[in-house]
This record gives C-alpha cells, sequence and structure tokens, in this order.
C-alpha cells in the first residue's frame, strides 16, 4: 500500500484578502490552515507537511497543528510554486512518502471525502499522478507521485503550482470527480459584511 502524505500550502501573504489565510477563521472556528490538516488527516493522510511562510511565526503560535511537520518558505512572496518546491522538497528527504495530496489553505469546501476519494483511486504510488475535477475543470486536492517531483518542482513557478507540469503530462492524469462533494472555490476576498 503507498504512503501518501498531506501537503498544504499554506504560505501565502493573501494580499487581496488582507492578510494570511492561513490565519483566517473559517465559520466553523477553526483557523483555515487547522482545517486543511484536519480536511487531509480526516482523509486519510497520517502524516502531514505544512508549508509556511507569511506570518510564520504568528501561524505557529496560533494553530493548532497537531504533529505536522512546518516547513518554512523563505521565498514565499515569489508566488505558490515556490511553496510547493518548498514542500516537495522537504518530502524527498522521506523515503517512507509514495507520493503527496496537495492541498491549498484556501480552499475549506474541499473536505476529507474529497481527499478519501483520491486516495482511493492513488494506485500508482510513485508514479501516481490524480486530480480532483469539478464539472471537467481540473483542481485540488491533487497527487503527485514521487516520481514526477522533480518534473513538478522544474516546473513550478510564480503562482502556477503542478499545473504546467499536469498539462504537460495529461495522458498520465487520472481525474476523479468530486462536484458532488466537495467545493474547490479559493477564498481571494473576504466575504462581504
Amino acid at each position: 500500500m503507498s504512503t501518501i502524505v498531506g501537503l498544504v500550502l499554506a504560505a501565502g501573504g493573501g494580499r487581496r484578502y488582507g492578510g494570511p489565510k492561513a490565519l483566517v477563521r473559517h465559520e466553523d472556528g477553526r483557523l483555515l490552515v487547522e482545517r486543511a490538516v484536519a480536511t487531509l488527516r480526516d482523509g486519510g493522510c497520517a502524516r502531514i507537511v505544512v508549508v509556511l511562510g507569511a506570518e510564520s511565526a504568528r501561524v505557529r503560535a496560533e494553530a493548532q497543528l497537531g504533529d505536522a511537520r512546518l516547513v518554512d518558505n523563505p521565498t514565499w512572496k515569489s508566488g505558490m510554486g515556490s511553496s510547493l518546491r518548498a514542500g516537495l522538497a522537504a518530502m524527498a528527504e522521506d523515503d517512507a512518502a509514495d507520493a503527496v495530496a496537495v492541498l491549498l489553505v484556501d480552499t475549506p469546501g474541499i473536505g476529507p471525502d474529497a481527499v478519501a476519494r483520491l486516495l482511493a483511486a492513488a494506485e500508482g504510488g510513485p508514479k501516481s499522478l490524480v486530480t480532483a475535477t469539478y464539472h471537467g475543470k481540473r483542481g485540488h486536492p491533487v497527487i503527485l507521485g514521487r516520481d514526477h517531483w522533480a518534473g513538478v518542482a522544474t516546473l513550478a513557478t510564480a503562482d502556477v503550482g503542478a499545473r504546467a507540469y499536469l498539462v504537460a503530462h495529461t495522458d498520465l492524469v487520472q481525474t476523479v470527480p468530486c462536484e458532488d462533494i466537495a467545493d474547490d472555490t479559493d477564498l481571494d476576498v473576504p466575504p462581504e459584511q
């Protein structure tokens, strides 16, 4: 059985939102970063890595993340691509990890059911490339097998994570419809008061 580790990208400064989204309280009272970690854990990832950047010390102080491994991305201002690279680099040290399940901190409409569905579909271990789809459009979570990490890291730049790699290797990507159990809308701006 494959070991798939959860990877939360939570380093952004939330410029349009008005502050780091990792520190935003969701309607359930939890910080978005806490919710993302719980989503991956409850979906079946026994181990979680969280990439931090903006307000890293504050996130560490305020968020209840259990035994999640926290990794700092010193170049977080350059965009999500650098956070994905930082997370994959941290995971490369873990010989037991066959793949990572990537979740963005600002997608609270994705719950454990979507993660579990993707984990169940990822039978290729280190060769896995699995993405959730929403009405035919690719979204999160995304499972990246170890065999693809170097290629993903090479193409992950600015605010482009694994997208360029997935497009270049579309024939290898397994898509898993999730619109019936999740909503991958990201929180770009605060809800109107």
